[in-house]
């Protein structure tokens, strides 16, 4: 997602620098092939850039925001990770604190290299700023209000269903095979939706190499519903089964729908 961000706003005429300390060999690779500034360090990029941008996995989102904060940066800051909206509106306040301007931001989609299928939600007073930087991209942006928090409940609501429903599906396919009824559930999936079973492992198969970066937006999610006196329990439940799953990162082939289950059903991992 980083990479067609970057690519997204050197469409639009930017010159786009990143961080290469302490990041992969194959982040490297694709930035180099962007042709993005290498500032090196967060420090140089606060010095360097007038605007922000940060995509990470969510549990880094804060100390991230926590770090530019300490580096002086004045510029202007958008968040567009998978957090809560209360822990957006943290982080603005932390930002706001260092004299920050902060936009909170979600993005629905998958990476933006064709129009039509990525959405960037923004809120905030300054989100028009941002949406201008995405004018000419495969980004669908649309700017929600001037509140801090909103682009990120939309996301995480909007998750909560994508994301949600196939970690559930999963656990269902699993508590299947432990009982042996997986194909009987099956033909009574397909006598309701014709090829809802060979759709649902295809979900699930589809999210295995992400499965780790979603644990940390499940717990969001659990937060968000909770703070909006929901049960946030499912979403915590969710969280546990995509840790289980998160094995499959780096996996050098496909796993099979038994490798799934199988994972599935090792609590320590």
């Amino acid at each position: 997602m980083g990479i067609s961000v970057a690519a997204a706003l050197k469409n639009n005429g930017h010159q786009v620098g990143w961080v290469s300390e302490g990041l992969s060999a194959d982040t490297r690779t694709r930035a180099e092939r962007l042709g993005l500034m290498d500032a090196r360090t967060l420090l140089n990029l606060c010095g360097e850039c007038s605007i922000i941008i940060s995509v990470c996995p969510p549990h880094a989102a804060e100390t991230i925001a926590r770090q530019v904060a300490a580096a002086g940066f004045q510029g202007l800051y958008l968040d567009a990770n998978a957090i809560s909206p209360q822990r957006a509106i943290a982080i603005g306040d932390i930002l706001a604190n260092a004299g920050i301007a902060f936009v909170d931001g979600g993005i629905i989609g998958a990476p933006a290299w064709q129009p039509g299928g990525t959405w960037l939600y923004l809120s905030g007073g300054r989100a028009s700023e941002i949406a201008a930087c995405f004018a000419a991209s495969p980004f669908e942006t649309r700017v929600l209000s001037a509140n801090v928090g909103e682009a990120s409940a939309l996301k995480m609501c909007y998750a909560a269903y994508s994301k949600g429903t196939t970690a559930l599906l999963a656990a269902i396919l699993a508590t299947a095979e432990t009982w042996g009824v997986r194909e009987a559930l099956s033909q009574q999936w397909n006598s309701d939706d014709a090829d809802f079973s060979a759709r649902a492992q295809g979900r699930i198969q589809r999210i295995l190499g992400k499965a780790w970066r979603f644990v940390g937006e499940m717990e969001e999610i659990s937060s968000t519903f909770g703070d909006a006196g929901m049960p946030g329990g499912f979403h915590a439940a969710a969280a546990e089964v995509y840790r289980r799953l998160a094995r499959f990162k780096n996996a050098r082939h496909a796993p099979t729908l038994d490798d799934v289950l199988d994972a599935l059903h090792q609590k320590d991992v």
